[in-house]
């Protein structure tokens, strides 16, 4: 038998430490050059691996990934995609929750586009990538070149944090960026634009000197298909009625909350169980003369707005943002108004987050006066953008209705009145039979199982429990099987109760199993629904073990986090296990889709 020379010490050496794809394309260059040598040798192969000889360099290609949690992000990328496929430039499409999170470390070229969400954490279908990249596990991406898009809302204090943390954390474990990370506020369309063009511009030039030819595909991503848009978007809203607005929560309540109910007849409008409702409003007509008054400035004064010039008043009840100051507006009109205590505000930026959370932007204006022409103002402020509310209701109960549970903002500040731009559109200043702009933003990272049969657990506080309405209104029309568990929390049982004659329906026609209700301020002590989670551990394992699925919906920065807490301590007691195999686990469930949240 012919003696085989061993590989060389340096290629035995190396080889473990390369990829799939490094090894397929090595494995093509070693046959290649060996038919070479055969050929000049007179020699032939065997013809079973004949056709392995084809095996070349693998080709430029892009990875393109959305995190997303309202749909933005999964736009931009899309269109990011589109435009490299045009250019000639294969590409790889996902959103992250379609993403496996270990095969970031046989990426080359990868193009991010993040949302950020709650006290700037990343959106819900990129917590798995994050914390894969942050763990003890990350691998080193000393292959990966990257660019990273973050969409944010710099009213909030850690504005587009999650992009700036993942183009951190790439770089930090050996990527190299093709494009210094860019970070875009609610208006991102002209930025995103922009840094879709730069970086096509960018990869045609990469691409064409790119020397390789075809090799096998591995297995990835499902290339980019274009999907039909649904008539009205965000961009084209549809005039639809406002059938009901009814306050659910008792006189005495400290909390306003609306059920609203929006007819979608005469549109193509669908939605399913889980998704939300985007809505357009106009400021209100009060707050508009306060501003004008403010300011000195003549409700009549042109000015442009949008593609055409309008007088300022009607600009500013339908274009532009009065309810949410940010540090753009607090920079830029410090700049104007030239006061000591405002500029020593503006330039310590923990005094500004503090400031902006708990001044209204026509309290700045009330506070430090200044004269400002109409068109200084209005360069000041941002545009006007629709809100979303998740959806509390499922077609197959309410046809072609969509209902919604709104929480009406509502609060003092120095004396004077304030209200949300949009909760209070929808209940103050919208008749029943009158028209409200609706679309919907779907949420596919929010869904019900695919089999009836398994159990869900729904935990949410106040509004929150809004898709758990929806959810179990499509349970019981699809007569499923699966199990129901309700964690509910609000201060007070009699006055905060929110659809408790349908929660007791529900629990009488045998589709509520298991309830359990956190009314925080009927007690001395505090009780949430955390701690409703922790007092039933063992049954919430059990139900975990039966294949449950676990939903969260409420406020991110404090209500999602101790609800987090609650369910590892649970995981961890119950399973008996360490602290690192309770992340592993939980992040199991995550990838599984049995650990969902929609949250704000």
């Amino acid at each position: 038998m012919q003696n085989i020379n061993p590989l060389p010490p340096e290629l035995a050496q190396l080889l473990p430490s390369l990829t799939v794809s490094q090894l397929a394309w090595l494995s093509g260059y070693a046959w290649a050059k060996a038919e070479n040598a055969n050929i000049i040798a007179g020699e032939n192969l065997p013809q079973n691996l004949t056709a392995l000889s084809t095996v070349q360099a693998e080709p430029f290609s892009v990875t393109v990934l959305s995190g997303s949690q309202t749909g933005n992000a999964k736009s931009v990328a899309d269109k990011m995609a589109e435009q490299l496929k045009a250019a000639g430039v294969e590409v790889k499409r996902a959103a992250l929750k379609d993403y496996k999170a270990k095969n970031i470390a046989d990426e080359s070229y990868l193009l991010l586009v993040t949302s950020t969400q709650g006290d700037g954490e990343p959106p819900e279908e990129a917590v798995v990538l994050h914390k894969l990249l942050n763990g003890k596990k990350a691998p080193k991406l000393d292959r990966l070149q990257f660019a990273v898009l973050g969409l944010g809302d710099s009213s909030y204090p850690n504005f587009c944090q999650a992009g700036k943390d993942f183009d951190q954390r790439f770089a930090e474990l050996g990527a190299n960026r093709l494009f210094d990370r860019v970070d875009a506020d609610l208006d991102f369309a002209a930025t995103a634009d922009k840094w879709v063009k730069d970086i096509v511009n960018l990869l045609k030039e990469k691409a064409a000197s790119h020397t390789s030819v075809a090799t096998p595909q591995v297995a990835g991503n499902a290339p980019v298909q274009a999907t039909k848009e649904s008539q009205y978007n965000k961009n084209n809203p549809f005039a639809a009625t406002l059938l009901t607005n009814q306050k659910i929560t008792a006189r005495q309540s400290d909390k306003d909350v609306r059920h609203i109910e929006i007819d979608l007849s005469g549109s193509d409008l669908h939605y399913q169980a889980g998704d939300a409702l985007g809505v357009w409003f106009d400021n209100d007509p009060a707050l508009v003369d306060e501003i004008l008054g403010v300011l000195g400035i003549d409700p009549q004064t042109a000015v442009q707005a949008g593609e055409k010039a309008q007088p300022i008043a009607a600009a500013l009840l339908s274009h532009f943002e009065l309810t949410q100051n940010t540090p753009a507006f607090m920079k830029g009109y410090a700049a104007l108004a030239n006061n000591e205590e405002l500029n020593a505000i503006v330039a310590d930026n923990e005094s500004l987050q503090k400031f902006i959370q708990n001044t209204p932007l026509v309290d700045v204006l009330h506070r430090f006066p200044a004269t400002l022409t109409a068109k200084q103002f209005i360069g000041l402020l941002r545009p006007l953008t629709p809100r979303l509310y998740s959806i509390s209701s499922s077609p197959a109960e309410v046809g072609k209705e969509v209902h919604l549970t709104v929480g009406v903002v509502r609060f003092e500040h120095e004396g004077r009145n304030r209200a949300g731009g949009a909760s209070s559109f929808l209940a103050d200043r919208v008749e029943e039979d009158g028209e409200v702009r609706v679309f919907v933003e779907h949420n596919d990272g929010f869904r019900l199982p695919t089999d009836n049969s398994k159990p869900i657990i729904m935990v949410g506080s106040g509004t929150g429990v809004a898709p758990f309405r929806a959810f179990m209104q499509q349970r019981a029309a699809d007569e499923a099987e699966g199990k129901n568990w309700l964690i509910f929390g609000n201060p007070h049982f009699a006055t905060d109760f929110l659809y408790q004659t349908e929660w007791q329906q529900f629990a009488k026609d045998g589709f509520l199993h298991k309830y359990d209700f956190a009314w925080s301020r009927d007690q001395a002590e505090k009780i949430y629904v955390q701690d409703k989670i922790r007092e039933n551990a063992t049954a919430l394992w059990q139900w975990l073990q039966e294949g449950a699925y676990f939903y969260v919906c409420g406020d991110a920065a404090r209500m999602a986090k101790d609800v987090e807490a609650a369910l590892l301590d649970v995981i961890a007691q119950e399973g008996k296990l360490s602290t690192e195999d309770t992340e592993e686990y939980l992040n199991t469930l995550r990838e599984e889709k049995r650990y969902q949240r929609d949250v704000y």
